[in-house]
């Protein structure tokens, strides 16, 4: 197995054709984002990422971060993680809706797989206790021998990360009440023990018997006195911190982004781990001039200084959802493709979303065709669809994982059928295949009448001459897909703030004629450029 210090195994540099120059434009992300955090006996803190099907582990004293269950491996999509006396390290799969224990020397074993969005854990006094962060989500003691578990709650408004506190009552955050809630371990009512903060999504104890407590949306972290449910700010961070964890007395808190800060006194931070990209996704040039990039969670612009600006996020007021798919309309406006199966028009600077069409299974790529056209692919049903003044026409169905779609010079349509590595053309309601051997193509574009293709799967850029038909790779050795030998396994989603999720490597292309490519393996985002050939 290859030793990596950060998400992605380092295979060769990517190789170019002759003419062409690679940029990276962001950095390679460390992590696939942050979600829960929790000390081990070892003393390292153990990072579940959501997205990445991964565990690592991060020594805060020598910055080594170590891969602990990789992506493909026997846990899937971990929320949060827990460890027992014995250092059996046991982790909520919030998509599956399943709890697995891992022990020691590496086996895991699932515990239940009938949890619907798993999420908050804590292990006290040979006792586990799980949260499911839902709308009418239980708080339940699982029974470590596989027994039925023991509901302590019912119907809660998305409970999520909890921890005994120095009183022996469970404290768990109430996301969708706003308020911070405990009960005792053997039953009983719960009791509110403060309201009115920024969506808590984690709590945890400090040495001194306080409440320290992540807020997702106004990005503070608050200490709150569990007698009173009085609070004072740590710190205020960005918006999408999601757990946080003590390492002796020092608090280290994460963010959806993959940042991990460590919490000084008098409200200084301190970057322990740099903030990424998640994936990235689909990519598009806006009317400014920019590259707008969609992460899923986050929607960004790309400043010519190399910094990456939130647009958006999930706690935006009129954000549309998980962003898949993106192109840009007109000045400040994009069509955009969700998770959760919605084609919308999205103005970020008015804070405003139209859904265009909605109830789609698996929407990926977006073009605006001749017309006004919107032309979606929809990988779950193996159709291409348009959209034009709320009526749904067929361009195509049957297809294999249709991923990308592209305008061609007349006016048709450019599909990547990701599951039967070809590039088709829709006519009528036939799909002539423009373009085959390929492993698993996802991005599309065209451009001078040359098709580009990120084949994710052969880990390349194709170029193909619709008027000559001959083709050329670009870049090979491309840090896009699964690593080598992996398999990723099928992330199902996160209802309400996400429908399955998929990886997708986007192309875009500037006004100049640049390429920007989502390089989804690493977390970066490319851009290639042609400087003419010499010789």
């Amino acid at each position: 197995m290859t030793l990596h210090d950060g998400r992605y195994p380092v295979g060769a540099a990517p190789g170019l054709a002759e003419g062409w120059t690679l940029d990276r434009l962001t950095s390679p992300s460390r992590l696939f984002g942050a979600n829960g955090l929790r000390t081990g006996p070892d003393g390292r803190v153990y990072i579940a990422q959501v997205t990445g099907s991964q565990i690592s582990a991060l020594d805060i004293g020598t910055g080594q971060l170590d891969t602990v269950s990789a992506k493909g491996g026997d846990i899937i999509a971990p929320d949060d993680v827990a460890f027992d006396p014995s250092g059996n390290l046991y982790a909520t799969e919030v998509m599956d809706g399943r709890v697995s224990a891992r022990s020691a020397d590496g086996r895991a074993r699932v515990l239940r797989d009938d949890v619907p969005s798993a999420n908050g854990i804590t292990f006290h006094q040979g006792r586990l206790f799980i949260g499911e962060c839902r709308e009418g989500g239980r708080l339940l003691e699982l029974d470590l021998n596989g027994g039925a578990p023991r509901v302590l709650l019912e119907n809660v408004p998305s409970p999520n990360a909890m921890e005994v506190g120095p009183d022996g009552l469970l404290y768990f955050p109430v996301m969708g009440a706003n308020e911070i809630w405990r009960i005792d371990p053997d039953g009983g009512e719960p009791e509110r023990v403060a309201g009115g903060l920024g969506v808590p999504d984690a709590v945890k104890f400090d040495s001194q018997g306080q409440i320290v407590s992540t807020q997702v949306h106004s990005g503070q972290v608050l200490r709150i006195d569990p007698r009173t449910g009085d609070s004072t700010v740590l710190a205020t961070l960005n918006p999408g911190l999601d757990n946080l964890t003590f390492v002796g007395d020092r608090l280290f808190v994460s963010n959806f982004t993959g940042e991990i800060t460590e919490i000084l006194d008098g409200g200084q931070t301190q970057t322990v781990l740099p903030g990424g990209l998640n994936w990235p996704l689909d990519l598009t040039v806006g009317a400014d001039g920019e590259l707008y990039i969609a992460d899923g969670t986050y929607f960004y612009v790309l400043g010519r200084d190399g910094a990456l600006r939130t647009v958006g996020m999930l706690f935006t007021p009129g954000y549309p959802g998980f962003l898949r798919g993106v192109t840009a309309t007109g000045p400040g406006e994009f069509v955009v493709t969700t998770s959760g199966g919605q084609v919308a028009r999205y103005r970020p600077a008015d804070s405003e979303t139209a859904v265009l069409a909605d109830g789609f299974d698996q929407l990926y790529g977006v073009a605006v065709g001749p017309g006004d056209d919107v032309v979606v692919a929809e990988l779950g049903t193996g159709r291409v669809l348009s959209i034009r003044d709320s009526q749904i026409g067929m361009l195509g169905s049957g297809l294999h994982d249709p991923i990308g779609v592209a305008i061609a010079p007349d006016g048709g349509y450019l599909v990547s059928e990701a599951g039967a590595g070809r590039v088709v053309r829709l006519d009528g309601s036939r799909a002539e295949t423009v373009l085959d051997g390929l492993q698993r193509p996802q991005g599309v574009l065209v451009r001078d009448r040359q098709l580009y293709v990120v084949d994710a799967g052969a880990k390349a850029l194709i170029a193909f001459d619709l008027a000559d038909r001959s083709r050329r790779t670009i870049a090979a050795d491309l840090p896009v897909g699964a690593p080598a030998g992996v398999v990723p396994k099928p992330l199902r989603g996160m209802p309400p703030f996400s429908g399955p999720q998929g990886p997708f490597a986007g192309i875009a292309a500037g006004p100049d004629g640049t390429l920007y490519l989502s390089a989804d393996g690493d977390g970066s985002v490319l851009a290639l450029r042609q400087v003419g050939h010499h010789g």
